[in-house]
């Protein structure tokens, strides 16, 4: 088939094949296992949801709702959302089978494939992947410090040294509406065009996060929510600080940041990597009092983070960070003839049940090219299998890297090779 004729993956889709997704593979590992250690159970969602859920969770005003997501009318005449974000949903499935009403916090972890319509670039795709943890149910900043550790220890185990985290406070609902007046008053003084007046009549926050410069500019002295901070969420704030310190997390104060999500209040974070030009957020998250009561349920808080599996492997790269990526075969066995070839299976099955990595050649190739094989698949040791080895038990173990063999039965293969691999 000529390549004109050949179909290909979605533009602006990220998708990942050996090698590159052992890489991926070790990146969501990495960032998954700090969450496992704090408690963090595992939630798998749906990957589309009713529209609705992200108009009410996410807020209209957002880009991520008025111009990302995909949107479509299934058979059934329902309007359907492919997820662009993850903690809409969780707190929709924690309400849905009452999660929230047993022991508090609910404390969950997931990943998986979101969904953007953006214009594609170098770390921003229209299908991403994200590592996510949302803890459901208890207000406290200690558990703030904890969510935001977690991502800080996941980043740290990747290896990445290159990034920030930036913090701040949204406050509370007292506060925004002390400090939303004092900015609506500014911004009724700007000159803006007739889409961005009607986003910041929706939620005037917004243009704090408007990418272009004449907005930005503009926006350079508009009042800052920090100074209008309630003294209950003054306080929650400096407790973050003083958490986070103690935890020995860097971090820096951003008063300017309001995330892209309408949900968000209290305590907000970004972690920000230096060496990935535009697209610098590796992840970040926040506190969201409210969405669950707007979305239907109990008047409960909750705070969480997404990271960017994609954008770490990026960030990765750009710190030069090597990982073990070869697939490494404890025992490579090459069958000669149709018996020996049931009895290689029998035997790759029983080791590998004992947790060793056996792979077996297969096809009928000559023994030199079965050899070759074995070496490419950077296989620790190879035996060969034939009429002789299977009549008499016995085989000759060969360790690919001094070239020393050795006689083996094959009833003491398993022990044997568990001591020379330490496993």
């Amino acid at each position: 088939m000529s390549k004109a004729n050949q179909i290909q993956a979605p533009k602006g889709v990220s998708e990942y094949v050996p090698p590159q997704s052992r890489k991926f593979e070790s990146v969501r590992q990495a960032l998954l296992e700090p969450a496992k250690n704090a408690g963090y159970e595992l939630i798998e969602l749906p990957v589309f949801e009713d529209t609705e859920l992200f108009t009410r969770g996410v807020g209209e005003s957002t880009d991520v709702v008025s111009k990302e997501m995909y949107t479509f009318e299934d058979r059934g005449g329902r309007s359907i959302t492919l997820r662009p974000e993850g903690t809409a949903g969780v707190m929709r499935a924690v309400i849905e089978h009452g999660l929230d009403r047993g022991q508090l916090p609910v404390k969950l972890y997931y990943s998986g494939p979101f969904f953007r319509a953006e214009r594609p670039q170098a770390g921003r795709y229209r299908q991403f992947y994200q590592v996510g943890i949302e803890a459901i149910g208890i207000q406290d900043s200690a558990l703030d410090a904890e969510v935001i550790a977690i991502a800080d220890a996941g980043f740290k185990s990747i290896g990445l040294e290159k990034y920030r985290l930036e913090i701040t406070s949204l406050g509370d609902s007292a506060s925004r509406a002390k400090h939303r007046v004092e900015l609506v008053k500014f911004i009724e003084k700007l000159n803006l065009d007739e889409d961005t007046r009607v986003r910041a009549g929706v939620n005037p926050l917004r243009l704090f996060d408007d990418k272009r410069d004449e907005i930005k500019t503009q926006m350079i002295n508009a009042p800052l929510l920090l100074d209008f901070l309630s003294a209950d969420s003054l306080k929650d704030f400096e407790d973050v600080q003083k958490h986070l310190t103690a935890l020995k997390v860097d971090y820096i104060i951003n008063p300017r940041m309001v995330r892209g999500l309408d949900y968000y209040t209290g305590t907000t974070f970004e972690f920000v990597h230096e060496l990935l030009g535009a697209q610098s957020g590796i992840g970040g998250g926040g506190r969201y009092d409210g969405l669950m009561e707007q979305l239907g349920g109990q008047q409960l808080s909750g705070i969480g983070f997404g990271l960017g599996i994609d954008r770490c492997v990026l960030a990765a790269d750009a710190e030069g960070i090597s990982f073990d990526q070869e697939f490494t075969s404890d025992l490579f066995i090459i069958p000669l003839g149709v018996e020996s070839k049931t009895v290689a299976l029998t035997v790759a099955q029983e080791l590998q049940k004992a947790g060793l990595k056996v792979e077996i050649s297969f096809g009928d190739r000559a023994l030199k090219g079965s050899m070759k094989a074995a070496d490419k698949s950077n296989a620790e040791y190879v035996l060969v299998l034939g009429d002789s080895e299977i009549s008499t038990g016995i085989v000759e173990l060969k360790q690919m890297s001094t070239g020393k063999t050795s006689s083996v039965t094959l009833t003491s293969l398993q022990e044997h090779l568990r001591s020379v691999s330490g496993k």
